[in-house]
This record gives C-alpha cells, sequence and structure tokens, in this order.
C-alpha cells in the first residue's frame, strides 16, 4: 500500500483542535484557513483588500484538493497495475500539500504579480503538490512517462534536475501537468506540481531545507560545500542501489 499523507493534516493530528478543524477544513470556507492560520502562528495580511483576494482564493481551493485527488488516484492505479504485472512498486509513498494563503501572497507579492484570485490561479502553478518517493532510479522516468501517457493530462513543463542537478546538489524531476476537473456544471484544468525522486534524494533534500530553515540565514559556503558532497555521496548510493537491483531482476546472482 501507498502511504500517502497531507502536512496540514499531519500537523492537525496532533492538535487538540484537530476534530473542529478538519470539519471545517472539508468546507473549503474562508474561516477554516483562517483558523488554520490562527493556529500556526500565521496571520493573514493587514491589507482589506489581500483579505478579500484570500477569502476569492479560498472557494477555490475545493478544485485544487480534487485535482490532487485525481492525479494520487492516477499513481495508485499504476503503481498497483506494477505490482500486479511486474511483481514491482515503483512508488514507496506519496506526499500532497495545498500552498497556504501565506505563502501564495508571499510569492504573488515576490514576482509582482496583481494581487487577485483570477491572478493566483493564473500565474501559480504550484498550489497543489504532489511528492512521489521512489525505489530506485529507473522508477522515476518510469512514473512520469506512464503518467504522461495518459490522454486527460497535459504536460505544461518539466525540469529534469536528476540528469541536471542543482548547484547545491539538489535532484528531482519536476512535473508541472494540467488535470480536468469535472464539476456540477464546467470542466476546469488545473494545474499541479508533481515531484518524482527517490528515497535517497528524499532524505537529502528534506534535511537540507530543514538545516537552512534553522540556520535562519544563507548557510556559509563550507557547510555548502559540504551538503553538495553528501548529495554526491548519495547519487552513488542511489546508483549502486540501483546496479544491484538490475542484477538481481535480471538473475545475474541467484540464490
Amino acid at each position: 500500500m501507498i502511504d500517502t499523507r497531507s502536512a496540514e493534516m499531519a500537523f492537525l493530528s496532533d492538535n487538540p483542535s484537530c476534530n473542529f478543524f478538519c470539519n471545517l477544513y472539508q468546507s473549503t470556507h474562508f474561516q477554516a484557513m483562517k483558523y488554520f492560520m490562527e493556529i500556526t502562528d500565521l496571520s493573514f495580511s493587514n491589507d482589506p483588500q489581500i483579505n478579500t483576494v484570500l477569502q476569492d482564493f479560498m472557494k477555490q481551493q475545493q478544485i485544487y484538493r480534487a485535482a490532487i485527488k485525481e492525479i494520487k488516484t492516477k499513481l495508485e492505479i499504476l503503481d498497483e497495475e506494477f505490482q500486479a504485472r511486474y511483481d514491482h512498486n515503483p512508488i514507496h509513498h506519496m506526499e500532497y500539500r495545498l500552498k497556504s494563503p501565506k505563502s501564495i501572497i508571499e510569492k504573488m507579492q515576490k514576482k509582482g504579480y496583481e494581487i487577485s484570485a483570477e491572478s493566483i490561479c493564473k500565474n501559480l502553478t504550484d498550489i497543489a503538490g504532489v511528492r512521489v518517493i521512489c525505489n530506485y532510479l529507473s522508477d522515476i522516468n518510469r512514473i512520469a512517462n506512464l503518467l504522461l501517457r495518459q490522454d486527460d493530462i497535459t504536460l505544461v513543463r518539466k525540469n529534469d534536475y536528476v540528469a541536471h542537478p542543482k548547484e547545491n546538489g539538489y535532484r528531482s524531476l519536476h512535473l508541472i501537468v494540467l488535470v480536468p476537473i469535472f464539476l456540477a456544471e464546467r470542466t476546469e484544468s488545473v494545474a499541479v506540481e508533481i515531484q518524482i525522486r527517490t528515497i535517497a534524494m528524499n532524505f537529502w533534500a528534506s534535511l537540507e531545507h530543514q538545516l537552512k530553515y534553522k540556520a535562519h540565514t544563507n548557510i556559509s559556503d563550507d557547510l555548502g560545500d559540504r551538503l553538495k558532497v553528501c548529495a554526491d555521496t548519495i547519487t552513488n548510493l542511489d546508483e549502486e542501489m540501483q546496479s544491484i537491483y538490475t542484477e538481481i531482476k535480471n538473475g545475474a546472482h541467484p540464490e
């Protein structure tokens, strides 16, 4: 079974107000997100206009959650089919998240976009996000190719940081896709960001992000170099594990 989890709900599971919020969360109302912002020590803007924009945008959150569900379901079906046909699950687990209103406004302001619900939907393609954690390197492109072959999935952008890692050592395959969401009176194409990486890549990326967050500022060149060495070491580990798996799969080392 694929382990799927939401960062928001994981946080709330340890919060005494969880039951109350979970009911609100399902309603998609603005007050639900306002409550979430308050209990996570976030605050809305003091600008009434921005708050109005957030209220308008919150009405569309249900569509983004639906898009996440669509992508998750497609990936789960592909993983189960692969297990049935080839006795191998390419997906270890999945994670997903909706970008918070605070993060949305900060990104819109940083990029100099107009602050409106329409502008948010038009300019931000990472509001809905799904992270797919794979077992082996070969699983990354296998999953991406199987998903992109589906008729109702449209590829918007592809960034291959596996073949071309970032300078800091970050590696992952990033896809922006459009998935149709069938509503009562219309159909909307919704953007979802999909990150596909191995367990080892996810280990490095998660800790690197955590370490930088704890530093509260840019880390030194020396620490950056050490993190890059760790990333290179993990790359070698991924390649060796892939090689071992391939040899066993091809029967090179029978018992």
